[in-house]
């Protein structure tokens, strides 16, 4: 019985290297495998640019919190110059040569 299971096997494996070496020389076969090829290294430059979206983000994420902080003192001080004034204004000192 161990006899004939290697046999098998053997017979497996050897037909299984027949049809590789016929599917390397099918022309229809290598453009399936360029075209994989090209599928994976196109997805490993996809995921070079998605890594490089993370450091923009964090990089928005500070500019939007130094423009909220920048913006901030420009409101108040609008606030302040457009206040109505309560007190007058002192007159000029009257000369003392009369």
């Amino acid at each position: 019985m161990a006899q004939s299971r290697q046999d098998l096997l053997s017979k497996l494996a050897d037909r299984g290297e027949d049809v590789v070496g016929k599917l390397a020389d099918m022309p229809a076969a290598q453009r399936l495998v360029d075209a994989g090829m090209q599928l994976k290294d196109r997805v490993d430059e996809l995921q070079k640019r998605v890594r490089g979206l993370d450091a923009l983000e964090r990089r928005v994420d500070v500019l939007e919190k130094k423009v909220d902080q920048l913006s901030r003192p420009a409101r108040a001080t609008q606030k302040r110059t457009t206040a109505k004034r309560t007190t007058r204004p002192k007159s000029p000192p009257k000369s003392s040569k009369s």
